[in-house]
């Protein structure tokens, strides 16, 4: 019998002892980073999060939908496993992250200071404008010189706070002596202030306070544009990198100790579980499974592993446990390497220059350089300073910068708008640019043109008996063609066979009893011969054997896309880590008759770099980690939202749906936005070729010079806006 105590203080008894807070402590020292590939809506992250919460030992967990990662905070006791098989048990594929590795904040730190700096730009610009308004309209000596003095007041410090990106970005290129659009756009900025102050201080008729605030909005609004084209910016190879598996089981002494990756060594042993990713390259000495290596090499079915077998970190090991010799690790394992081709990739799409830049290179120096000639001229004409710089200042302002500035953002923007309707999200500023090029379509198989899901073929074919055996027998394994039978037998109703002494043999298959024989499914050998080369699984009754033959369906509108491609005159290839049969076989399907199979990662990224050193401009097309480094060196890349992370990093482009068919209309929507990009730079010309006679000659007030920048800006967005 037990009695109860009290306290002599209510309060000690509320507050916690100092044993309470180290245990606490103790228990909150682990935070785990987990990828979610399949999560996809408000109801997956509560979904997932209740699991995680409800999981013993985990203090919080919280999901971010735009990486498609958790974190928990979890005691010292839960292990990233115990996670991934919880999520596993409501249907959610996970995998653990490395968070040293990956970057796991979404925070758009860039886009938060752009818009608040286009706020701050666009209030004081109203402001002043109302003064300037006064000004225009007939406010003469002290009451003019009043509204000057308190337009100075408003826009000198908001200069300072809201046109520093294109202080900063000035500063830069003139460091290393070279001129950007930011160059003559800062010049015309500080020469506006600096005369619009000296004519303050010499109470004279004009000032460009009103002028200079409003080439700041409006850059700034088309700064602001141009971020939000963009995708959360993260290397590819990074991605990559975080796909590595953190930790291992090494086996020293018959015992098995959790290691961190980075302290494994050539030579250890190490203990691969099913279901687990291989953390290292090796040779399996002991154990028989099957591998998938979809992702590394696009293979479409399972191969089987025993001893003897080399293993490339990421592989998947299927159906039982393996013990691995490491004979590469850290830097040196198959999966960095595939890093390195994608760091090098994404080095050389970085020359690419654009036509904002192209026209910069031209537009810098003829402003610069018709200022200087008018403000040499008019001080050789009148020997009057104010005068002459007066009128610089007026033909750098009217030059018409803001249409510049905004006539890419305003195109893409409304571009990518479009494109989002139709399924796909453009992530790379420059992407629709290079887009517009393309004259050859480079496609995947496994996961891109096809689902990546093995489908049995044939069951209609197959007696009800040995249907019945065989769900049976593949409800038993976890294995990826078993699942797949599994699905179709039992969309078809199929009752399962009364089997007992169900077993799965790891590498092989299952087996059991039914009426005093053994039925096995599985490895065609072990569970009986095979006709067509083992491609399949086999199901053996006795003496009876029947096969089961699978394909890989076609993803949606993948037929559609491939015949637009072609009957535009786009040259189509595909390229495979799959089987030469199966390769052939879908080519054939989609008459695509520039076709390679059994290309491994470095092979693709080397078909790309011949295909553009024939003079081609290559769209890759791919899904899995042995694409990335394709994606990352071609000149554009499209990945469906299912691919894996490191695929869509790398992607220019992602196709939110599981349908194909809209590549085609990206391409003549990328080619129309190129063509209204060229059109604005005509326009803002046009309006050049106009106004800066009238700055020349001495007539562009500051309400001209306002005037002039605001029509060409919204002439410039109502050209883009034609893209909708």
């Amino acid at each position: 019998m037990s009695t109860a105590t009290l306290s002599a203080c209510p309060a000690c008894s509320a507050a916690p002892s100092a044993q309470d807070i180290a245990a606490r402590a103790a228990i909150r020292d682990v935070k785990l980073t987990l990828s979610l590939p399949t999560i996809h809506c408000s109801a997956c992250i509560s979904a997932v999060e209740q699991a995680l919460n409800a999981h013993p030992g985990v203090n919080d967990a919280r999901v971010n939908l735009t990486l498609k990662r958790a974190q928990v905070d979890a005691g010292s006791a839960v292990t990233a496993d115990e996670l991934v098989h919880t999520l596993a048990a409501i249907g959610y594929e996970a995998h653990e992250l490395d968070p040293g590795s990956a970057a796991v904040t979404a925070t758009d730190k860039a886009g938060r200071d752009l818009l608040m700096r286009l706020a701050v730009a666009g209030f004081a610009s109203m402001n002043v404008m109302l003064l300037s308004v006064a000004v225009w309209s007939g406010a003469a000596d002290a009451t003019r010189d009043l509204f000057h003095w308190i337009s100075a007041f408003i826009t000198f410090p908001t200069i300072a706070f809201s046109a520093q990106p294109f202080f900063r970005n000035a500063w830069s290129a003139l460091k290393v002596k070279r001129l950007n659009m930011d160059v003559p756009i800062t010049l015309a900025i500080l020469l506006a202030l600096v005369t619009s102050l000296w004519e303050t201080t010499l109470s004279g008729e004009h000032a460009y306070f009103d002028a200079a605030l409003a080439l700041t909005f409006f850059l700034l609004a088309g700064r602001y544009l141009d971020h939000r084209t963009r995708a959360i910016a993260r290397s590819a190879a990074e991605e990559l990198t975080a796909l590595e598996v953190p930790r291992a089981w090494r086996v020293v002494d018959g015992e098995e100790i959790q290691t961190p990756v980075a302290d494994l060594h050539i030579g250890d042993l190490i203990r691969v579980r099913p279901g687990a990713r291989m953390p290292v390259d090796g040779e399996i000495i002991e154990g028989r499974s099957e591998l998938d290596r979809s992702l590394l090499t696009g293979e479409t079915l399972p191969v089987p592993a025993e001893p003897g077998t080399a293993v490339s970190a990421g592989e998947v090991n299927l159906t039982g446990p393996l013990l691995l010799r490491a004979t590469a690790v850290g830097q040196d394992t198959s999966l960095h390497r595939m890093a390195d081709l994608v760091a090098v990739a994404e080095s050389g799409r970085s020359r690419y220059t654009s036509l904002a830049d192209s026209a910069a290179k031209l537009y810098a120096p003829g402003v610069h350089i018709l200022s200087a000639l008018a403000f040499v001229g008019w001080y050789l004409y009148s020997w009057d300073l104010r005068t002459a710089l007066n009128i610089a200042a007026a033909v750098l302002i009217i030059t018409c910068p803001c249409a510049l500035g905004l006539a890419v953002p305003a195109v893409t923007t409304a571009a990518s708008g479009r494109l989002f309707k139709r399924g796909m999200l453009v992530k790379h500023e420059t992407a629709l640019e290079r887009l517009a090029s393309v004259d050859t379509v480079v496609f995947d198989k496994t996961g891109t043109l096809t689902a990546g899901r093995p489908l049995p073929l044939g069951l209609d074919r197959i007696d009800d008996a040995s249907l019945s055996v065989a769900l049976a027998l593949a409800e038993g394994s976890a294995h990826p063609l078993s699942q797949s039978l599994t699905r179709a037998l039992r969309d078809l109703a199929v009752p399962p066979a009364p089997v007992t002494d169900l077993t799965e043999m790891p590498g092989y298959g299952t087996q059991a009893q039914l009426n005093g024989q053994t039925v096995r499914l599985g490895r065609a050998g072990w569970a009986g011969p095979s006709q067509n080369g083992g491609t399949g699984a086999v199901l053996s009754i006795g003496e009876q054997v029947v096969e089961f033959t699978f394909a890989d369906d076609l993803r949606p509108g993948a037929e559609q896309a491939v015949a637009a491609l072609q009957a535009a005159g786009i040259h189509v290839a595909l390229i495979s880590g799959d089987r030469q049969a199966a390769v052939a076989d879908l080519a054939a399907r989609l008459k695509i008759t520039d076709w390679t199979a059994e290309a491994l990662p470095g092979d693709k990224s080397a078909r790309i770099q011949a295909l553009q050193d024939g003079g081609a401009k290559v769209l890759m097309v791919g899904d899995g980690l042995n694409d990335t480094a394709a994606l990352t060196a071609a000149d554009v890349s499209i990945s469906p939202a299912t691919a894996l992370d490191a695929a869509r990093v790398a992607s220019d482009i992602v196709l939110l749906g599981g349908d194909l068919s809209p590549i085609p209309s990206a391409l003549t929507t990328a080619r129309a936005a190129t063509r209204r990009i060229r059109e604005n730079f005509r326009i803002a010309t046009l309006y050049n070729i106009i106004a800066v006679p009238l700055a020349i000659a001495g007539l562009a007030t500051p309400l001209i010079a306002a005037l002039a920048m605001s029509t060409s800006s919204i002439t410039v967005s109502l050209n883009a806006l034609r893209l909708r």
